[in-house]
Protein backbone atom coordinates (compact mmCIF):
# COMPACT_ATOMS: atom_id res chain seq x y z
CA UNK A 1 0.00 0.00 0.00
CA UNK A 2 1.38 3.42 -0.96
CA UNK A 3 1.92 6.29 1.46
CA UNK A 4 -0.81 8.54 -0.05
CA UNK A 5 -3.25 5.67 0.27
CA UNK A 6 -2.32 5.32 3.95
CA UNK A 7 -2.87 9.02 4.47
CA UNK A 8 -6.28 8.74 2.79
CA UNK A 9 -7.21 5.88 5.09
CA UNK A 10 -6.05 7.78 8.13
CA UNK A 11 -8.09 10.80 7.10
CA UNK A 12 -11.15 8.60 6.65
CA UNK A 13 -10.71 6.94 10.04
CA UNK A 14 -10.32 10.32 11.75
CA UNK A 15 -13.41 11.66 10.00
CA UNK A 16 -15.56 8.62 10.86
CA UNK A 17 -14.43 8.72 14.50
CA UNK A 18 -15.26 12.43 14.70
CA UNK A 19 -18.52 11.87 12.84
CA UNK A 20 -19.48 9.17 15.34
CA UNK A 21 -18.99 11.59 18.23
CA UNK A 22 -20.68 14.58 16.63
CA UNK A 23 -23.54 13.04 14.61
CA UNK A 24 -24.67 10.05 16.70
CA UNK A 25 -27.70 11.77 18.25
CA UNK A 26 -28.84 13.31 14.96
CA UNK A 27 -28.44 10.00 13.13
CA UNK A 28 -30.43 8.27 15.86
CA UNK A 29 -33.28 10.78 15.52
CA UNK A 30 -33.36 10.37 11.72
CA UNK A 31 -33.40 6.58 11.91
CA UNK A 32 -36.12 6.45 14.57
CA UNK A 33 -38.30 8.75 12.49
CA UNK A 34 -37.75 6.71 9.34
CA UNK A 35 -38.55 3.44 11.10
CA UNK A 36 -41.69 4.73 12.81
CA UNK A 37 -42.98 6.31 9.58
CA UNK A 38 -41.95 3.74 6.99
CA UNK A 39 -41.61 0.33 8.67
CA UNK A 40 -44.99 -1.41 9.26
CA UNK A 41 -43.79 -3.62 12.11
CA UNK A 42 -42.90 -0.58 14.23
CA UNK A 43 -45.98 1.57 13.69
CA UNK A 44 -47.65 0.15 16.80
CA UNK A 45 -46.03 2.11 19.63
CA UNK A 46 -47.42 -0.34 22.17
CA UNK A 47 -45.48 -3.20 20.57
CA UNK A 48 -42.17 -1.27 20.42
CA UNK A 49 -42.17 1.80 22.70
CA UNK A 50 -40.44 4.89 21.33
CA UNK A 51 -37.76 4.94 24.04
CA UNK A 52 -36.98 1.27 23.42
CA UNK A 53 -36.58 1.89 19.70
CA UNK A 54 -34.42 4.97 20.20
CA UNK A 55 -32.03 3.21 22.56
CA UNK A 56 -31.65 0.34 20.10
CA UNK A 57 -31.00 2.69 17.17
CA UNK A 58 -28.51 4.77 19.20
CA UNK A 59 -26.44 1.79 20.35
CA UNK A 60 -26.43 0.02 16.98
CA UNK A 61 -25.43 3.13 15.01
CA UNK A 62 -22.64 3.73 17.52
CA UNK A 63 -21.31 0.18 17.05
CA UNK A 64 -21.63 0.30 13.25
CA UNK A 65 -19.57 3.49 13.06
CA UNK A 66 -17.00 2.05 15.45
CA UNK A 67 -16.62 -1.12 13.35
CA UNK A 68 -16.56 0.94 10.14
CA UNK A 69 -13.58 2.95 11.43
CA UNK A 70 -11.84 -0.27 12.44
CA UNK A 71 -12.46 -1.83 9.02
CA UNK A 72 -11.03 1.22 7.18
CA UNK A 73 -7.97 1.21 9.45
CA UNK A 74 -7.25 -2.40 8.50
CA UNK A 75 -8.00 -3.88 11.94
CA UNK A 76 -8.94 -7.60 12.03
CA UNK A 77 -12.63 -8.40 11.72
CA UNK A 78 -14.54 -8.90 14.95
CA UNK A 79 -15.55 -12.43 15.89
CA UNK A 80 -19.33 -12.91 15.97
CA UNK A 81 -19.15 -13.61 19.71
CA UNK A 82 -17.54 -10.22 20.40
CA UNK A 83 -19.31 -7.92 22.87
CA UNK A 84 -19.47 -5.23 20.19
CA UNK A 85 -22.42 -7.12 18.69
CA UNK A 86 -24.38 -7.20 21.95
CA UNK A 87 -26.67 -4.27 20.99
CA UNK A 88 -27.54 -6.13 17.77
CA UNK A 89 -28.18 -9.36 19.64
CA UNK A 90 -30.28 -7.55 22.23
CA UNK A 91 -32.31 -5.94 19.44
CA UNK A 92 -32.94 -9.36 17.89
CA UNK A 93 -34.07 -10.84 21.21
CA UNK A 94 -36.29 -7.89 22.10
CA UNK A 95 -38.01 -7.68 18.73
CA UNK A 96 -38.67 -11.43 18.73
CA UNK A 97 -40.16 -11.10 22.21
CA UNK A 98 -42.29 -8.17 21.06
CA UNK A 99 -43.51 -10.05 18.00
CA UNK A 100 -42.02 -7.76 15.35
CA UNK A 101 -41.54 -9.71 12.10
CA UNK A 102 -37.88 -10.42 11.41
CA UNK A 103 -38.16 -8.92 7.91
CA UNK A 104 -39.19 -5.60 9.46
CA UNK A 105 -36.32 -5.76 11.95
CA UNK A 106 -33.78 -6.32 9.18
CA UNK A 107 -35.42 -3.61 7.09
CA UNK A 108 -34.69 -1.19 9.92
CA UNK A 109 -31.00 -2.08 9.75
CA UNK A 110 -31.02 -1.40 6.01
CA UNK A 111 -32.63 1.96 6.77
CA UNK A 112 -29.81 2.58 9.20
CA UNK A 113 -27.12 1.71 6.66
CA UNK A 114 -28.64 4.05 4.09
CA UNK A 115 -29.01 6.93 6.56
CA UNK A 116 -25.44 6.52 7.84
CA UNK A 117 -24.11 6.47 4.27
CA UNK A 118 -26.06 9.54 3.19
CA UNK A 119 -24.92 11.42 6.28
CA UNK A 120 -21.26 10.45 5.77
CA UNK A 121 -21.33 11.66 2.17
CA UNK A 122 -23.17 14.87 3.05
CA UNK A 123 -20.77 15.86 5.82
CA UNK A 124 -17.61 14.37 4.32
CA UNK A 125 -17.92 15.83 0.83
CA UNK A 126 -15.15 18.37 1.45
CA UNK A 127 -13.19 16.26 3.94
CA UNK A 128 -12.90 12.72 2.67
CA UNK A 129 -10.32 11.89 0.00
CA UNK A 130 -12.30 10.81 -3.11
CA UNK A 131 -10.28 7.62 -3.55
CA UNK A 132 -11.39 6.24 -0.16
CA UNK A 133 -15.12 6.89 -0.57
CA UNK A 134 -15.90 3.63 -2.47
CA UNK A 135 -14.10 1.63 0.21
CA UNK A 136 -16.14 3.35 2.93
CA UNK A 137 -19.34 2.33 1.15
CA UNK A 138 -18.20 -1.27 0.73
CA UNK A 139 -17.03 -1.57 4.31
CA UNK A 140 -20.17 0.07 5.66
CA UNK A 141 -22.47 -2.48 4.04
CA UNK A 142 -20.21 -5.31 5.14
CA UNK A 143 -20.57 -4.10 8.72
CA UNK A 144 -24.35 -3.67 8.34
CA UNK A 145 -24.63 -7.21 6.92
CA UNK A 146 -22.53 -8.63 9.73
CA UNK A 147 -24.60 -6.80 12.34
CA UNK A 148 -27.86 -7.89 10.69
CA UNK A 149 -26.69 -11.50 10.80
CA UNK A 150 -26.24 -11.22 14.57
CA UNK A 151 -29.74 -9.73 14.87
CA UNK A 152 -31.25 -12.62 12.90
CA UNK A 153 -29.28 -15.21 14.88
CA UNK A 154 -30.46 -13.79 18.22
CA UNK A 155 -34.03 -13.50 16.90
CA UNK A 156 -34.10 -17.17 15.83
CA UNK A 157 -32.47 -18.28 19.07
CA UNK A 158 -35.22 -16.55 21.05
CA UNK A 159 -37.88 -18.13 18.85
CA UNK A 160 -36.43 -21.60 19.36
CA UNK A 161 -36.20 -21.02 23.11
CA UNK A 162 -39.78 -19.77 23.19
CA UNK A 163 -40.97 -22.81 21.23
CA UNK A 164 -39.15 -25.15 23.62
CA UNK A 165 -40.62 -23.32 26.61
CA UNK A 166 -44.08 -23.52 25.04
CA UNK A 167 -43.63 -27.23 24.36
CA UNK A 168 -42.55 -27.81 27.96
CA UNK A 169 -45.56 -25.87 29.21
CA UNK A 170 -47.91 -27.82 26.94
CA UNK A 171 -46.34 -31.07 28.14
CA UNK A 172 -46.88 -30.05 31.76
CA UNK A 173 -50.50 -29.14 31.05
CA UNK A 174 -51.06 -32.46 29.28
CA UNK A 175 -49.60 -34.32 32.25
CA UNK A 176 -51.84 -32.38 34.59
CA UNK A 177 -54.98 -33.06 32.55
CA UNK A 178 -54.26 -36.77 32.10
CA UNK A 179 -53.16 -37.37 35.68
CA UNK A 180 -56.07 -35.52 37.27
CA UNK A 181 -54.29 -32.45 38.66
CA UNK A 182 -57.23 -30.34 37.56
CA UNK A 183 -58.23 -29.11 41.01
CA UNK A 184 -55.42 -26.57 41.17
CA UNK A 185 -56.67 -22.96 41.00
CA UNK A 186 -56.61 -21.65 37.47
CA UNK A 187 -55.29 -24.92 36.00
CA UNK A 188 -58.42 -25.84 34.06
CA UNK A 189 -58.72 -22.38 32.53
CA UNK A 190 -55.08 -22.34 31.41
CA UNK A 191 -55.25 -25.90 30.06
CA UNK A 192 -58.39 -25.05 28.11
CA UNK A 193 -56.74 -21.92 26.67
CA UNK A 194 -53.43 -23.53 25.70
CA UNK A 195 -54.92 -26.78 24.38
CA UNK A 196 -57.81 -24.88 22.75
CA UNK A 197 -60.49 -27.02 24.35
CA UNK A 198 -63.77 -26.13 26.09
CA UNK A 199 -63.90 -26.42 29.88
CA UNK A 200 -67.36 -27.90 30.43
CA UNK A 201 -68.18 -30.00 27.35
CA UNK A 202 -68.57 -33.77 27.41
CA UNK A 203 -65.51 -35.67 26.20
CA UNK A 204 -64.28 -39.03 25.06
CA UNK A 205 -60.61 -39.96 25.24
CA UNK A 206 -58.90 -42.11 22.60
CA UNK A 207 -55.59 -43.95 23.01
CA UNK A 208 -53.58 -45.89 20.46
CA UNK A 209 -50.05 -47.26 20.44
CA UNK A 210 -49.50 -45.63 17.05
CA UNK A 211 -51.61 -43.06 15.25
CA UNK A 212 -51.23 -40.44 12.53
CA UNK A 213 -52.12 -37.30 14.47
CA UNK A 214 -52.83 -35.02 11.45
CA UNK A 215 -55.10 -37.74 10.03
CA UNK A 216 -56.84 -38.13 13.40
CA UNK A 217 -57.40 -34.37 13.63
CA UNK A 218 -58.83 -34.39 10.12
CA UNK A 219 -61.18 -37.33 10.77
CA UNK A 220 -62.42 -35.73 14.01
CA UNK A 221 -62.52 -32.21 12.58
CA UNK A 222 -66.20 -31.51 13.38
CA UNK A 223 -65.21 -31.82 17.03
CA UNK A 224 -62.76 -29.75 19.03
CA UNK A 225 -59.89 -32.09 19.81
CA UNK A 226 -56.30 -32.07 21.03
CA UNK A 227 -53.72 -34.81 20.50
CA UNK A 228 -50.37 -35.61 22.08
CA UNK A 229 -47.74 -38.19 21.20
CA UNK A 230 -46.54 -39.58 24.53
CA UNK A 231 -43.77 -42.09 25.13
CA UNK A 232 -46.22 -44.98 25.49
CA UNK A 233 -49.15 -43.99 23.26
CA UNK A 234 -50.89 -41.31 21.23
CA UNK A 235 -53.71 -39.71 23.23
CA UNK A 236 -56.63 -37.75 21.83
CA UNK A 237 -59.09 -35.68 23.87
CA UNK A 238 -62.28 -35.09 21.89
CA UNK A 239 -65.00 -32.62 22.87
CA UNK A 240 -68.37 -33.98 21.74
CA UNK A 241 -70.63 -31.74 19.73
CA UNK A 242 -73.63 -34.06 20.20
CA UNK A 243 -75.22 -35.45 23.40
CA UNK A 244 -73.88 -38.94 22.68
CA UNK A 245 -70.58 -40.12 21.30
CA UNK A 246 -71.96 -41.89 18.21
CA UNK A 247 -70.49 -39.55 15.63
CA UNK A 248 -67.07 -39.40 17.27
CA UNK A 249 -67.06 -43.17 17.80
CA UNK A 250 -67.85 -43.77 14.14
CA UNK A 251 -65.02 -41.48 13.08
CA UNK A 252 -62.61 -43.26 15.44
CA UNK A 253 -63.74 -46.62 14.11
CA UNK A 254 -62.96 -45.50 10.56
CA UNK A 255 -59.61 -44.17 11.76
CA UNK A 256 -58.74 -47.52 13.34
CA UNK A 257 -59.59 -49.28 10.07
CA UNK A 258 -57.14 -47.22 7.98
CA UNK A 259 -54.63 -49.77 6.56
CA UNK A 260 -52.76 -51.55 7.98
CA UNK A 261 -55.26 -51.23 10.84
CA UNK A 262 -54.63 -50.40 14.48
CA UNK A 263 -56.23 -50.80 17.89
CA UNK A 264 -57.81 -47.69 19.39
CA UNK A 265 -59.06 -47.69 22.98
CA UNK A 266 -61.94 -45.32 23.66
CA UNK A 267 -63.34 -44.18 27.00
CA UNK A 268 -66.92 -43.70 27.99
CA UNK A 269 -68.31 -40.16 28.06
CA UNK A 270 -66.76 -37.99 30.78
CA UNK A 271 -67.77 -34.47 31.73
CA UNK A 272 -65.46 -31.51 31.26
CA UNK A 273 -61.70 -31.27 31.24
CA UNK A 274 -61.78 -32.24 34.90
CA UNK A 275 -63.10 -35.66 33.87
CA UNK A 276 -60.49 -36.34 31.19
CA UNK A 277 -58.17 -38.14 33.64
CA UNK A 278 -60.89 -40.74 34.26
CA UNK A 279 -61.45 -40.99 30.52
CA UNK A 280 -57.74 -41.52 29.94
CA UNK A 281 -57.69 -44.35 32.49
CA UNK A 282 -60.73 -45.94 30.83
CA UNK A 283 -59.22 -45.67 27.34
CA UNK A 284 -55.98 -47.28 28.51
CA UNK A 285 -57.93 -50.17 30.04
CA UNK A 286 -59.94 -50.57 26.84
CA UNK A 287 -56.68 -50.66 24.86
CA UNK A 288 -55.14 -53.25 27.16
CA UNK A 289 -58.30 -55.37 27.20
CA UNK A 290 -58.09 -55.96 23.44
CA UNK A 291 -54.29 -55.92 23.04
CA UNK A 292 -53.08 -57.87 20.03
CA UNK A 293 -56.18 -57.13 17.97
CA UNK A 294 -57.20 -54.16 15.84
CA UNK A 295 -60.24 -51.97 15.52
CA UNK A 296 -62.09 -50.01 18.17
CA UNK A 297 -62.09 -51.16 21.79
CA UNK A 298 -64.74 -49.31 23.79
CA UNK A 299 -64.47 -49.17 27.55
CA UNK A 300 -68.18 -49.77 28.04
CA UNK A 301 -67.92 -52.97 25.98
CA UNK A 302 -65.02 -54.52 27.91
CA UNK A 303 -65.89 -53.76 31.54
CA UNK A 304 -65.22 -57.32 32.77
CA UNK A 305 -61.68 -57.23 31.34
CA UNK A 306 -61.17 -53.74 32.73
CA UNK A 307 -62.25 -54.96 36.15
CA UNK A 308 -59.87 -57.91 36.00
CA UNK A 309 -56.96 -55.77 34.80
CA UNK A 310 -57.42 -53.44 37.74
CA UNK A 311 -57.82 -56.34 40.21
CA UNK A 312 -55.06 -58.79 39.31
CA UNK A 313 -55.29 -60.65 42.65
CA UNK A 314 -58.98 -61.42 42.10
CA UNK A 315 -58.27 -62.40 38.51
CA UNK A 316 -55.62 -64.87 39.68
CA UNK A 317 -58.01 -66.31 42.29
CA UNK A 318 -60.69 -66.90 39.64
CA UNK A 319 -58.22 -68.70 37.38
CA UNK A 320 -56.92 -70.75 40.29
CA UNK A 321 -60.40 -71.87 41.40
CA UNK A 322 -61.90 -72.54 37.99
CA UNK A 323 -59.15 -73.26 35.50
CA UNK A 324 -55.96 -74.44 37.22
CA UNK A 325 -57.17 -78.09 37.23
CA UNK A 326 -57.67 -77.84 33.47
CA UNK A 327 -54.33 -76.14 32.87
CA UNK A 328 -52.60 -79.02 34.64
CA UNK A 329 -53.85 -81.47 31.99
CA UNK A 330 -51.89 -82.41 28.87
CA UNK A 331 -51.94 -79.39 26.47
CA UNK A 332 -54.21 -80.95 23.84
CA UNK A 333 -56.90 -81.93 26.36
CA UNK A 334 -56.66 -78.58 28.18
CA UNK A 335 -57.02 -76.77 24.85
CA UNK A 336 -60.18 -78.69 23.88
CA UNK A 337 -61.81 -78.14 27.29
CA UNK A 338 -61.01 -74.41 27.35
CA UNK A 339 -62.26 -73.91 23.79
CA UNK A 340 -65.49 -75.69 24.64
CA UNK A 341 -65.96 -73.68 27.84
CA UNK A 342 -65.46 -70.37 26.00
CA UNK A 343 -68.00 -71.34 23.34
CA UNK A 344 -70.47 -72.60 25.96
CA UNK A 345 -70.29 -69.32 27.91
CA UNK A 346 -70.55 -67.26 24.70
CA UNK A 347 -73.60 -69.30 23.64
CA UNK A 348 -75.37 -68.66 26.93
CA UNK A 349 -75.16 -72.27 28.10
CA UNK A 350 -76.76 -73.82 25.00
CA UNK A 351 -75.03 -77.12 24.24
CA UNK A 352 -76.61 -77.21 20.78
CA UNK A 353 -75.17 -73.85 19.75
CA UNK A 354 -71.88 -74.70 21.46
CA UNK A 355 -71.56 -77.85 19.36
CA UNK A 356 -71.95 -75.77 16.20
CA UNK A 357 -69.46 -73.17 17.40
CA UNK A 358 -66.65 -75.57 18.44
CA UNK A 359 -67.58 -77.57 16.20
CA UNK A 360 -68.25 -81.02 17.52
CA UNK A 361 -71.14 -83.33 18.43
CA UNK A 362 -73.50 -82.13 21.17
CA UNK A 363 -72.69 -85.21 23.24
CA UNK A 364 -69.02 -84.27 23.07
CA UNK A 365 -69.88 -80.89 24.53
CA UNK A 366 -71.86 -82.52 27.35
CA UNK A 367 -69.04 -84.95 28.11
CA UNK A 368 -66.49 -82.15 28.22
CA UNK A 369 -68.64 -80.11 30.56
CA UNK A 370 -68.96 -83.12 32.86
CA UNK A 371 -65.18 -83.52 32.74
CA UNK A 372 -64.71 -79.88 33.78
CA UNK A 373 -67.21 -80.26 36.60
CA UNK A 374 -65.39 -83.36 37.80
CA UNK A 375 -61.97 -81.66 37.71
CA UNK A 376 -63.09 -78.42 39.39
CA UNK A 377 -65.73 -79.81 41.74
CA UNK A 378 -68.13 -77.15 40.49
CA UNK A 379 -71.52 -77.69 38.89
CA UNK A 380 -72.07 -76.58 35.31
CA UNK A 381 -75.84 -76.49 34.94
CA UNK A 382 -77.33 -76.41 31.46
CA UNK A 383 -78.34 -72.94 30.21
CA UNK A 384 -76.69 -71.18 33.16
CA UNK A 385 -72.96 -70.52 32.77
CA UNK A 386 -71.61 -69.23 36.10
CA UNK A 387 -70.50 -65.61 36.09
CA UNK A 388 -67.33 -66.65 37.89
CA UNK A 389 -66.45 -69.03 35.04
CA UNK A 390 -66.94 -66.27 32.47
CA UNK A 391 -64.67 -64.00 34.51
CA UNK A 392 -62.10 -66.75 34.99
CA UNK A 393 -61.87 -67.31 31.23
CA UNK A 394 -61.49 -63.56 30.67
CA UNK A 395 -58.89 -63.39 33.45
CA UNK A 396 -56.86 -66.12 31.77
CA UNK A 397 -56.95 -64.18 28.51
CA UNK A 398 -55.81 -60.96 30.21
CA UNK A 399 -52.81 -62.50 32.02
CA UNK A 400 -50.46 -61.63 29.17
CA UNK A 401 -51.77 -58.04 29.14
CA UNK A 402 -50.71 -57.08 32.63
Amino acid sequence: MTAPRNRAQQAAVEFITRHRSERLEALTDRLVKAIENENPGYQDSIRVPHDDLRLSCHDNIDRVLQMLAEAISGAPSRDHTDAIFEPARQTGRRRAEQGVPLDDVLRSFRFGGRIIWDDLIEHGRDVLPPEVVPEIGTRLWEVVDQTSAEVASAYHHYERSAVRADERRRAMLWEGVLSGRTGQPGFIAEAARVLDLPVEDDYVVAVSAELDIPLAQSRLSPHASAWVDRADAVVGVIALREPCANEATAALRRLAAVPPGRLVGVSGIVHGLAGVADGYRQALLALRARAGSSGLSRYDECLPEALLLTSPEIADDLVRMWLDPLLALPPAEARDLLRTLRAWVACGGSTVRTAKAVPCHRNTVINRLRRVAQLTGRSLADDAPPVELDLALRALATRSLR
